[in-house]
């Protein structure tokens, strides 16, 4: 997993709130037995016309917000079924970072392991970066995850602190993942030798072999 410490990039804003798993992979994509290539279907119902044409009016087609790593959205985003193939679109597509009041606690969990920033902000300043991102062309963003804070890029210098969890503990101990690049998997594997020793030490039942220290 890409480390991720500090990522600038264009705001595009999604102005809706409870956007499930399903809007932002449809379960007919979720065939592909890679993680790689679902971008190309990220909000398809809203990003192509019945015909396929791309939809002049989403948000993701209009050429302002071309090469966005960067999403402000409403609340309780990625409801709905627990699909890991959501973030996967998303980080496939490009994003880096969602912006949100709240996310659904699964998808939350799955951005963590996929390299994705989900921040937490109260309302009113979503909605500040919602406005700017509609009305500033090109409108940009700088995340760093060192600090935990939001940069306005537009040269109003401000800096806005920001968590990826409400528990303290949980938030610390996803920074420090993401700033690693370290997955679940990952973190079992830095034990690598702990585990090796205890696994030698196992009698054939499970039980530790006597004498074994």
């Amino acid at each position: 997993m890409e480390p991720f410490i500090r990522v600038d990039g264009i705001v595009a804003p999604m102005d809706r709130v409870d956007v499930d798993t399903d809007s932002i992979i449809p379960a007919q994509f979720l065939k592909r037995v890679e993680r790689t290539g679902f971008g190309q279907f990220l909000f398809f119902a809203w990003r192509f016309l019945p015909d396929g044409a791309p939809n002049p009016n989403f948000v993701l087609n209009r050429p302002e917000y071309a090469g966005a790593s960067i999403l402000v959205t409403g609340r309780n985003f990625g409801s709905g079924s627990s699909r890991e193939h959501a973030p996967w679109a998303l980080l496939d597509y490009g994003f880096r970072a969602i912006i949100a009041p709240s996310f659904a606690d699964i998808f939350q969990k799955n951005c963590f392991e996929n390299g994705i920033a989900p921040i937490i902000l109260p309302q009113e300043q979503v909605d500040t970066i919602m406005e700017k991102s509609k009305t500033v062309p090109g409108f940009r963003l700088t995340v760093d995850l060192e600090r935990c804070v939001l940069t306005d890029t537009e040269g109003e210098s401000i800096n806005i602190p920001f968590r990826m969890h409400t528990d303290p503990d949980t938030h610390e101990f996803r920074r420090q993942s993401l700033l690693k690049g370290l997955d679940e998997i990952d973190l079992v594997l830095e034990h690598g030798d702990a585990i090796a020793d205890f696994e030698s030490r196992r009698g054939p039942h499970g039980g530790v072999l006597t004498g074994s220290r």
